[in-house]
């Protein structure tokens, strides 16, 4: 069952060139479950965090992060990372 109020945001992040993460799909209800769907086929972590979802769901998709995301995008990304480094190379999701 799909529930209607469910957000979800899905970012993009490349470092090398330097700009900032930007939104590249956001929904809700059976857009949301959507966006969760592709990211685990695609073995994209996936983070809850309601409060920054409110604020990036009000961007545009194509948008970059606000500074007031900066600290909690900032500490997922952390994360990210310190689980890709962990996680064998064979296992590691192919790069953009």
């Amino acid at each position: 069952m799909i529930d209607e109020h469910e957000r979800a945001v899905a970012l993009r992040y490349h470092p090398e060139k330097g700009e900032l993460p930007e939104v590249t799909a956001k929904g809700r209800g059976a857009i949301a479950a959507q966006i969760r769907a592709i990211a685990a086929e695609q073995g994209i972590p996936v983070q809850q965090d309601g409060d920054l979802v409110a604020v990036l769901d009000k961007l545009d998709v194509g948008s970059p992060i606000p500074t007031v995301a900066f600290a909690a995008v900032a500490e997922i990304l952390a994360q990210l990372y310190r689980a890709n480094a962990a996680m064998p190379a064979a296992a590691r999701a192919p790069g953009p």
